[in-house]
Formats: C-alpha cells, sequence, structure tokens
C-alpha cells in the first residue's frame, strides 16, 4: 500500500519563566496544549543559567512534538522592553537578570523568531486569548501570589506604556502604611499579595500553624475571624484599585488569577460587596472574573504572543512585497 506523507504539526511555544518553576507548552492556533514540561528555574545562577533552562525545555518539547516550533513566546517575571525582549529590571531574587538580552539570546539559541513580555502581561494575553477575558476591550489583569502583580490591555491588545512597565497597580501607593517587598510602604501588594496576607494574619493574632493562604482560607471557612478580616480588608483594597484604574480607563473586565485564587470563595464575595457599594464613576459594572485557564495562563499568553509575532511579521512581509 502506498504510504502517505504527513506534514509536521503547526504550533508554537511558550515559556512561563517563574521565580521558582519555569513551565512550557507546545501549543496550536486555538491554544490546545500538544506537550508541556515544567523544570525548577534556576533563579539564584544568572541569566546564562535560565537561558540554558529555556534551550532544555524547547528541545524537550520539540523531541516530545516530534518537529520544530514556528516561534517561542516567553512570559518572563520583571520590566521588560516588548520591542527587544531586554529585561529592564527584576527583583532581587534573580540574579544577574536586569539587562539581560533575552528575546536576542533565545532567538540564536533556538533559531526561531521569539517575543518576550512581562510575565503577567503574558497571563493577560492568555485570558484575552482563550479564557476570561476573551471578547473584552479594556481589561484590567491582577495575578496575587507572592506579590501583586498588574496588566493592562485596550482594543484587545496589551498595554505595555513607554517603557513597558504600565499596570505594575501592585506598587501604586494608598494603602496604610505597611511595608511592601519593594522597600517602599502602603503598597497595594502590602496588603493582597499572599505574603502580606499571611503577614497580617499573624500580627493580628493568627496562629503559626495556619502558614499559607491556603491554610488562612481554610481558618476563615471555619470561622475564625481573624482569617475572615484578613481576606475582606485585601478585597477591599482591591476594589480600591480596581475603582481607581476604572475610573482612569473605563474597564469593561478585571480578571484575576495567582495563587491566591484558591481562596476565591474568602475573596470575591467581599470584593463584589466593596464595588457595590464604590462603583466606578461611569455608573457602569465592571465585571470581576476568575481566570479560565489556570497555571497555564502565562505559558498560553506567551503561545498567543508568539503566533501573534508570526502574523505579525508575514504581513510585514507583504507589505514589502507590494511596495517592491
Amino acid at each position: 500500500m502506498p504510504t502517505t506523507s504527513q506534514e509536521p504539526p503547526q504550533y508554537v511555544i511558550g515559556i512561563d519563566l517563574g521565580g521558582t518553576k519555569t513551565s512550557a507548552i507546545a501549543a496550536d492556533f486555538s491554544g490546545q496544549i500538544l506537550a508541556e514540561v515544567t523544570v525548577p528555574t534556576p533563579a539564584a545562577s544568572g541569566g546564562e543559567a535560565m537561558l540554558d533552562t529555556m534551550g532544555q525545555v524547547v528541545d524537550q518539547l520539540r523531541h516530545g512534538v516530534g518537529a520544530g516550533p514556528d516561534a517561542v513566546g516567553v512570559g518572563a517575571a520583571g520590566v521588560i522592553d516588548p520591542s527587544t525582549g531586554r529585561v529592564i529590571s527584576a527583583s532581587d531574587s534573580f540574579t544577574g537578570w536586569k539587562g539581560f538580552s533575552l528575546g536576542e539570546r533565545l532567538a540564536d539559541l533556538c533559531g526561531t523568531p521569539v517575543v518576550v513580555e512581562n510575565d503577567v502581561n503574558a497571563f493577560l494575553a492568555g485570558e484575552l486569548a482563550y479564557g476570561a477575558a476573551r471578547g473584552s476591550q479594556s481589561v484590567l489583569a491582577l495575578a496575587l501570589g507572592t506579590g501583586v502583580g498588574g496588566a493592562l490591555a485596550f482594543d484587545g491588545q496589551i498595554f505595555t506604556g513607554m517603557h513597558g512597565a504600565a499596570g505594575e497597580i501592585g506598587h501604586t501607593p494608598g494603602y496604610g502604611s505597611e511595608p511592601c517587598t519593594c522597600g517602599q510602604s502602603g503598597h497595594l501588594e502590602s496588603v493582597a499579595s499572599g505574603l502580606s496576607i499571611h503577614r497580617r494574619y499573624l500580627q493580628a493574632g493568627g496562629t503559626e500553624p495556619v502558614a499559607s493562604t491556603a491554610g488562612i482560607a481554610q481558618a476563615a471557612r471555619a470561622g475564625d475571624p481573624i482569617a475572615a478580616q484578613v481576606f475582606a480588608d485585601a478585597a477591599a483594597a482591591l476594589a480600591q484599585a480596581i475603582v481607581a484604574t476604572a475610573n482612569l480607563v473605563d474597564l469593561d473586565r478585571v480578571v484575576i488569577g495567582g495563587g491566591v485564587l484558591g481562596a476565591w470563595d474568602m475573596i470575591g464575595p467581599h470584593l463584589e460587596q466593596a464595588m457595590g457599594s464604590t462603583g466606578p464613576i461611569s455608573g457602569f459594572p465592571v465585571l470581576i472574573r476568575p481566570s479560565r485557564l489556570g497555571g497555564h495562563a502565562a505559558a498560553l499568553g506567551a503561545a498567543a504572543l508568539a503566533w501573534q509575532l508570526i502574523s505579525n511579521t508575514e504581513h510585514d512581509q507583504k507589505k514589502v512585497q507590494v511596495a517592491s
């Protein structure tokens, strides 16, 4: 019988480079995940080590799928120059990361086009393409984890600002006087992050065995008034930040993700109540939705940005051909 040749699958790779783990997926245009891999992030070992790790996960996915990717997208911690993929700034937990030319170096290593974005921007890109923000025009994303990350999209496109730092709502002031991880105080992150919820719980007299956000949420469900109050305080601060943003840019939707999402039943009702009493000046409600993509959101968003990179490149090539 004659054999028929099968075309290699068209796919891209999306990488979520976090502080503790690097998750990568191979995904087709619809967002279907063809393969995935997760490895530890060598954040303390420097930029070269993190680059090598990303090269390894790309190779693993390439072998797993049986063909090379059309492009690679990366959602990376820190402020990223979206035009070059260079890391502008990053937390102290990432050694040798500030100034690292990630986009250029990874493209050379993998031999494919590469796009790099901030990890929360990538999270929002994923929710816009495949998740809870699909079809929305003006969106704020909040990633509640160790810190509070933020991202903005207008007309369905990520807005990065002049220096790649747009949407960093976690470091806006006006939320009391408690310390923030950035060294300043009174930021949204100092009230609404997982670390801050834990710290505030212990400061208010909570018991040490409840040592995580999930544990504090469990205590709140069991009737612990201190646990319930720290979640209510976090929700009130988030509502204040959302209303301020909505009044500035006329949001139609907020998508919330991150590790604290596991306590959504403790935060969501308080947040809805606070938004009901202090809504935006427009009078139109802002839809608040938890992430639909969960732990895959940033990697899927990086993949969506990779598909967008391919599309833009093909469009530019067509313009050159027409012009010539």
